[in-house]
């Protein structure tokens, strides 16, 4: 069990602050990513506003272009530089959790999370570290807008978020796993064992203080982004059923209330049979009403396919990831 004590950060409080960046692929723009948060940190540490211990870590997710080369390039160049390589692509998730991970274990007061691309605001950090020196273990940052994005992926947002809201995991829109977490919030996800860990449910369930940061996007200016419509439904499908059983609630009131209907279409068709002699016309509406029952039947059995392969993911209890090379 892990007991924290309640204390006010001061200046003498200053944090080591460990910025973890995801990269697959990212051979185009890692270099200038680094150097950015380079000054980032510099500037930071020239306001005494984090210590000069300070550090980035950069996870490898198994690229297959030279990305990890670069990232070593960098390590020799400036120490500040450590990472990890995986020895495949695990996932973007996977990624984050190893950073977070292997940050709590080197050592740091709060971490960063933030895209290898720098499309999110980079020059929101401090502001980050305003809000922690104020006493919150979690600052989330918050898209002011979509402007960047197309109008599938606005329309799918929007719908993700306000799914995850009415299934019960309280998201607040347009929020990116762009955040700060404390190391009493490092410390707390140790006591989260679950492999297919999702972060934006975590960090808003845990209950630690939290404030909020919005930020502008900006434009990706090299590579393109590794995520695709199907990645993204894995991370929402991986979302809900992470964190709520509502959908087989659903499933349960759905199938009731079929059975109720079907029952009800039962009796009114003796009822014709014994007092008017009469078998009801409608094929046309009988095959109709089959093809839409049955649709409904495979959705369900879908759905609880879904929750019953979370289950068996987690029984397998096979590492989250694995690394290859470590740079400390």
């Amino acid at each position: 069990m892990l007991v924290f004590a309640n204390f006010e950060r001061g200046i003498m409080d200053k944090p080591t602050l460990a910025i973890i960046i995801p990269c697959y692929n990212e051979e185009l723009c890692i270099e200038k990513t680094v150097s950015r948060l380079f000054e980032v940190l510099d500037d930071l540490i020239s306001k005494d506003k984090i210590k000069s211990n300070s550090y980035l870590y950069l996870v490898d997710d198994g690229s297959t272009d030279s990305t990890w080369k670069i990232i070593e390039n960098l390590h020799k160049i400036d120490k500040r530089v450590k990472g990890t390589k995986f020895i495949r692509n695990f996932g973007n998730q996977k990624a984050l959790i190893a950073g977070l991970e292997s940050v709590r274990e080197i050592g740091c007061d709060c971490a960063v999370s933030i895209d290898a691309d720098l499309q999110q605001d980079e020059n929101a950090i401090e502001k980050f570290i305003d809000e922690y020196m104020k006493g919150a273990d979690i600052v989330s940052g918050i898209r002011r807008d979509r402007k960047t994005d197309s109008f599938f992926k606005k329309f799918t947002a929007v719908m993700f978020y306000k799914t995850m809201n009415i299934l019960g995991a309280k998201i607040p829109p347009n929020h990116s796993d762009f955040r700060l977490v404390s190391r009493k919030a490092l410390k707390i996800m140790e006591l989260y064992p679950e492999k297919y860990l999702f972060l934006r449910g975590f960090f808003n369930e845990v209950g630690l203080k939290t404030a909020y940061v919005e930020f502008d996007v900006k434009p990706r200016e090299a590579g393109e982004s590794k995520f695709n419509f199907f990645s993204l439904m894995a991370l929402a499908l991986n979302g809900i059923t992470s964190y709520s059983v509502v959908p087989l609630r659903f499933v349960a009131v759905l199938g009731f209330f079929m059975a109720l209907f079907g029952f009800l279409v039962g009796v009114e068709t003796v009822f014709e049979k014994i007092f008017f002699h009469n078998s009801p016309n409608g094929w046309a509406t009988t095959i109709i009403l089959l093809c839409v029952f049955g649709g409904i039947q495979l959705f369900c059995l879908g759905l609880i396919g879904e929750y019953v392969g979370q289950v068996f993911r987690e029984v397998k209890a096979r590492p989250r990831y694995v690394k290859d090379i470590e740079l400390k």
